[in-house]
């Protein structure tokens, strides 16, 4: 039996009927950039996230670009984020001219370190941008006291833990916004790029929703330079027949990293995934770490089951950022884990049999000779 890193087909398929009805009525009203489609899902969006406004954008790196653009992050700014994420978040940074500051991570959770903000700050610091790494909240309440401390702005990435929760709290909500993707293979995914911002800041999202459509006010009235970053309404359709499916998908999730954390239980060889206490991890990403993990691929390979490497180079050891001056030695406990990270299929659909063949080959892999 084949084991697929993610199978978007299945789970497709059982929606298909809703979906080809969504698509029909936006064809139907000609709805096709922004429009009622995207006001739609905005609002039942919001509702998901018990949060006053939702704005649609048209990617999860608009989103963050967005939010940092809106609370006036610019040029001579520094913001505080992590390296092991993928890059769009230092991207978002830098398209605003500021200049990304990254600090260290949780050994357990994968998130940012809050112990590590203070080194970090500078006087130039303006915003932290905390990531949910893999669908496990950071720990929110003392980043956002030391936000707090130092008057600095709080943009959650949450484009990897939609229904994720911070001790009964749906993360977007915490600091001052919050930024999703939908990418296609997110617990939440379109049928191609999309995004959102969720905030409770009325001006925020305001100002939000005027850069997104090239600054307008209204048609032809332009009060600031802003950016063609509308939602499209056929992704709005299709995201609002899949809202109603997230948290059932979520909990499937669940259950099956459950699974493999009982099957990989006692192998001192395998670094199952933490989830910590107070918090809903929604596993977009189940990653468990080992040593020689090309082996342990290798293997997975050759017996029909996926996987793969979130995130092989931390951002930080990227050409493109070369000129940060960050070298290799420098957030240790990041350098470590993208070396040793496999992540292991995890999606909605997968079935009892398919989990424990994934886990058996691991389990074989690093107790059988490969790794041993």
């Amino acid at each position: 039996m084949k084991v697929p890193f993610l199978d978007l087909k299945a789970q497709h398929a059982p929606l298909r009927g809703e979906i080809d009805a969504a698509i029909a009525a936006v064809i139907d009203e000609a709805a096709f950039a922004g429009g009622p489609f995207v006001v739609r899902f905005e609002a039942d969006f919001a509702a998901f996230c018990n949060c006053p406004h939702a704005i649609g954008v048209g990617s999860g790196t608009e989103a963050l670009w967005f939010c940092l653009l809106a609370l006036g992050v610019g040029p001579g700014d520094d913001v505080i984020t992590v390296p092991n994420s993928f890059i769009a978040t230092a991207e978002a940074i830098t398209y605003c001219g500021a200049t990304p500051v990254f600090v260290d991570v949780d050994e357990r959770t994968y998130t940012m370190d809050p112990a590590a903000l203070k080194k970090a700050l500078t006087v130039r610091t303006k915003a932290i941008i905390p990531v949910h790494l893999f669908g496990q909240p950071a720990d929110m309440d003392p980043i956002m006291e030391f936000a707090r401390e130092h008057g600095l702005f709080v943009i959650e990435d949450a484009c990897q833990a939609h229904g994720a929760e911070y001790k009964g709290q749906r993360v977007g909500t915490l600091g001052d916004a919050g930024c999703f993707s939908f990418y296609p293979g997110k617990n939440l995914g379109a049928f191609g790029e999309a995004g959102a911002i969720v905030t409770a800041n009325a001006e925020l999202q305001d100002k939000i929703r005027i850069l997104r459509d090239h600054g307008q006010i209204r048609k032809y009235h332009h009060t600031l330079i802003g950016w063609n970053g509308r939602m499209d309404g056929i992704q709005a359709a299709i995201l609002r027949v899949k809202l109603r499916h997230l948290e059932s998908g979520n909990q499937l999730r669940r259950s099956h990293a459950a699974a493999y954390n009982r099957a990989l239980d006692g192998i001192e060889e395998v670094v199952t995934p933490h989830e910590s206490a107070n918090v809903r991890h929604v596993y977009h990403i189940y990653a468990i770490r080992v040593q020689e993990r090309d082996e342990v691929m290798r293997l997975l390979g050759e017996n029909g089951v996926g996987s793969g490497v979130h995130y092989p180079v931390p951002i930080h050891l990227q050409e493109a950022y070369r000129s940060l001056g960050y070298h290799r030695g420098t957030f240790p406990i990041v350098e470590r884990c993208a070396a040793e990270f496999v992540s292991l299929p995890m999606f909605p659909e997968l079935t009892p049999a398919q989990v424990e063949i994934a886990a058996q080959t691991v389990r074989e892999a690093v107790t059988v000779g490969v790794i041993a």
